[in-house]
């Protein structure tokens, strides 16, 4: 009893240690992607819509030539890229991968010229594992929890050690591999490495560093209580060992994915975790009743008469949760037919109607013919068969969303602030500017030193003024917010034109640091 607890404590710490917001969008680079400049940039800026973790960048000249001469840094949701004093004229190629904070790899290139565009730019040799490896394995991490933890579940609490029990096991060994080769997997996607990379460090530290390594520690303390459970020549440890597995389900969803980590969180997580916890309950009762009819077990007809009186409130929690979850991913009933993510989600909706169906069949037709006749269980068995295909295509929809992202994340893409970069050898400033036109707009400042650590100021002020039109300077005072960076709120800019931007930052009574460019408001 003291180690499941101290198993329970130990994964929910891992679970909710996890800060994350949303699957990451590029909202803006510097220099744009496309423009041909006069000079070689200094310094790459790409600004995400959340804090990233960095993976494999890489630079390729106008020349074709692979460089390894740059450098990369991060600070919350930008990263910068120092480019090599000597690149070619033509057009250069610069390929990001990062992780957002949903745990997922991100990847984009960004193409800038100098001097003139090359007609032929040089493309990047492509690395990492493939769709359909990634794909697999995290059907068998889903088979695992749901068919194998939710299957040890029914046997402890339902279905008194039940049949099946070599095949739970089996699925659960599923389940141990490919949650960690789901983690080899992230970490060779994230840093671009060909398969071979396993046998280093590299990928594995990479996985690690993002919210899915968690998420697959919480995945295999689950499968490894479940496969103890079955082991367990004890009724009441195999009840404690499931009950903190189950749990354990929850929470490595909870801790990763697109569904975890949408806004706001306080409602996403748990919703999460109880839509995974009702799935498990259904899914696992599959595989043992299967066995049961199949063995025509003399306890089946109880075990499907305590089974259906949890699964009437399982389901509906499924429903409910899922239903919720999919509003806030959507956004919108038109990103059900416009998007890859809504595509997946109509397939997956269709088959969990026809499951529904099945299960409808199974409690108000074929559970009262085999109360019936205890010795016919040939129809349960074939609907339960039916039923388990079915799970398994919807486990393998539900999979694909490993690559598409939801279509919150694409609205914030569409929608980019104006974004403005100065940048001196003493220091840099990113001011974005929403909704970046004419009207009412606001400011976010982040300040950092020429290296890009954080610049630490006591006062902060913002001045504009646009001299085409004669505006004199415009002064507004900074406010620090709480995600680090210094905030101006609704300043109205009433004229278009190119505005001038001055931002001074006291970071000591004798010391203050400024620095002035222009942007053009339309």
């Amino acid at each position: 009893m003291r180690l499941a607890a101290v198993i329970a404590a130990l994964l929910s710490v891992l679970c909710f240690a996890t800060g994350a917001l949303a699957h990451a969008t590029l909202v803006a680079t510097e220099p744009a992607d496309g423009s041909v400049l006069a000079q070689a940039p200094k310094m790459i800026h790409l600004r995400f819509n959340e804090g990233v973790t960095p993976g494999a960048i890489s630079l390729i000249d106008a020349e074709g030539k692979s460089r390894d001469d740059i450098t990369s840094q991060v600070s919350g949701p930008s990263v910068f890229i120092a480019l090599p004093d000597n690149l070619p004229r033509g057009t250069q190629i610069v390929s990001y991968r990062v992780v957002s904070q949903d745990g997922h790899p991100v990847a984009g290139s960004l193409m800038f010229s100098v001097g003139a565009v090359t007609r032929e730019a040089a493309g990047q040799a492509s690395g990492g594992p493939s769709r359909v490896d990634i794909w697999l394995a995290r059907i068998g991490v889903y088979l695992g929890l749901f068919v194998g933890v939710g299957g040890a579940f029914f046997a402890a609490w339902i279905g008194r050690g039940a049949d099946g029990a070599t095949t739970i096991r089996r699925v659960l060994g599923v389940g141990l591999v490919s949650a960690v080769v789901s983690l080899g997997l992230q970490g060779l996607d994230l840093q671009n490495l060909p398969p071979g990379a396993l046998a280093t460090l590299a990928p594995w530290k990479a996985a690690f560093s993002t919210s899915f390594g968690p998420s697959m520690l919480i995945a295999i303390a689950a499968v490894v209580l479940a496969w103890f459970a079955r082991r367990s020549p004890s009724r009441t440890t195999a009840r404690v060992l499931t009950s903190v597995a189950m749990a354990g389900v929850g929470l490595s969803l909870a801790a990763s994915g697109h569904a975890a980590t949408a806004s706001p969180q306080w409602l996403s997580r748990p919703l999460v975790f109880v839509h995974g916890v009702g799935v498990a309950y259904w899914i696992g009762a599959l595989v043992p009743l299967a066995a049961m009819a199949r063995q025509r077990s003399s306890g089946l007809l109880r075990a499907l008469r305590s089974f259906s009186a949890g699964a009437v409130a399982a389901v509906g929690l499924v429903a409910l949760t899922g239903l919720t979850l999919a509003a806030i991913q959507l956004q919108s009933f038109r990103a059900l037919v416009d998007t890859g993510y809504g595509a997946i989600l109509l397939v997956k909706l269709g088959l969990v109607i026809v499951l529904l169906g099945f299960a409808a069949l199974n409690r108000f037709v074929v559970t009262p013919a085999l109360a019936a006749d205890p010795d016919d269980t040939h129809p349960l068995f074939g609907s339960i068969l039916v039923e388990l295909v079915l799970v398994i295509a919807i486990l393998a929809a539900v999979a694909g969303w490993r690559f598409t992202p939801p279509p919150r994340a694409l609205a914030a893409s569409t929608q980019p602030p104006l974004a403005i970069h100065i940048h001196t050898d003493a220091a840099m400033f990113q001011v974005l500017i929403s909704p970046g036109k004419v009207g009412t707009d606001n400011f976010v400042l982040q300040l950092m030193n020429g290296d890009a650590s954080p610049l630490e100021a006591k006062e902060v002020t913002l001045t504009l003024s646009l001299p085409e039109r004669g505006v004199e300077a415009l002064e507004r005072k900074a406010a620090p917010g709480r995600d680090g960076y210094w905030h101006v709120r609704d300043v109205a800019l009433p004229l278009a034109g190119r505005w001038h931007i001055r931002i001074d930052a006291l970071v000591t009574d004798f010391q203050k640091v400024t620095l002035e460019d222009d942007f053009d408001l339309r």
